[in-house]
């Protein structure tokens, strides 16, 4: 496993990260512990959660694991906006509900401070002033170690940086946007933002809920029976078959599947090495169920792809600019 800074902090983090929004929902905490034990074995360090997944239970199973761990061992990061209960102040980044929902997540994690605690997404009610002075709060109480963000417009993410730099107040260090060879749009905006203030990019959904992982292959009509993109199609989640049922997403498979052939890499393994590749990525978001599946993405870290390689897999996945990039691209041409 490799390492790397956090955005243009001294925090190392494995280039991997351990996402655990199945824990306690697809995994049971057998299962969960078992992938977390596999993780570290792997050299991984960097776990993320969130208070929201599977309502706290993903923190308390993590708890459970964290307390036969050495804690400076482990990077742990978790987010804050949803919420896990009903009622007035369960949910948003208003001061009130940071400050307890940090409480109850250090509860849950049985831990004594967070390493990177994540705003989960804009609260269009709360003033963002609000919200980044409590989080300076709990930095200062030593709740928290560094802050980040997730889902968070490029304009939102400038506003809430310069406030924070003007204010002299805990810098957020790292974004958590979605990310991967079929959902490129912050290449446009977001990712020149981060690389150009110094944010680590942490992509969620590398494998765009199972589109990369190798079983989705052109000519198939409908998704696999069981698979995530099946109950994502009867759920109305953002990954399902009618959304990328088109020839991008086949063209894009197609050279996926044609690189993990070149290199005998698995098609999964090829997707993050191709996320591991770009500009301002620190550690892409590995989600799995089982042991079997998280095997299948950890020796992305390792994979090396050509420029050739690489060339195969952004012509397919290109995206058309839109205004004003197609502009500047044209003009930075002449």
């Amino acid at each position: 496993m490799q390492y790397a800074r956090l955005g243009r902090t001294g925090l190392e983090v494995s280039r991997l990260c351990l996402g655990t929004m199945t824990f306690g929902r697809e995994a049971d905490e057998a299962g969960s512990h078992a992938m977390l034990d596999r993780f570290v074995a792997a050299g991984g360090n960097f776990i993320d959660t969130a208070d929201v997944y599977t309502a706290g239970v993903s923190e308390t199973i993590i708890g459970t694991w964290l307390v036969n761990q050495n804690r400076d061992d482990v990077v742990l990061a978790t987010k804050v906006r949803f919420g896990t209960r009903a009622g007035a102040n369960q949910r948003g980044l208003g001061r009130k509900h940071i400050m307890a929902e940090c409480d109850a997540s250090l509860k849950r994690l049985q831990a004594d401070y967070i390493d990177l605690y994540q705003v989960h997404m804009w609260d269009f009610e709360t003033p963002i002033e609000e919200t980044i002075s409590a989080l300076d709060d709990l930095v200062k109480a030593g709740k928290v170690r560094y802050l980040g963000l997730s889902n968070f417009a490029a304009w939102q993410i400038m506003k809430a940086v310069g406030l924070q730099r003007a204010g002299g107040l805990a810098p957020f260090v790292s974004i958590q946007p979605l990310y991967n060879l079929l959902d490129r749009e912050l290449e446009w905006d977001i990712v020149p933002l981060a690389v150009s203030e110094g944010l680590g990019i942490m992509p969620w959904s590398p494998l765009r809920g199972g589109w990369l992982s190798g079983k989705f292959k052109r000519g198939m009509t409908k998704p696999l029976e069981g698979s995530r993109i099946e109950k994502a199609e009867a759920e109305g989640w953002s990954e399902n078959w009618t959304d990328y049922d088109n020839e991008r997403t086949w063209a894009t498979l197609d050279a996926l599947h044609a690189v993990a052939g070149e290199t005998g890499k698995p098609p999964a393994g090829i997707a993050i090495a191709w996320l591991l590749a770009k500009e301002g990525v620190t550690s892409p978001i590995l989600g799995a169920r089982s042991v079997e599946q998280l095997e299948a993405t950890l020796a992305a870290s390792d994979i090396a792809l050509t420029s050739e390689q690489m060339e195969k897999l952004d012509g397919a996945s290109a995206m058309r600019l839109p205004y004003p990039h197609s502009f500047h691209a044209q003009q930075r041409r002449r």
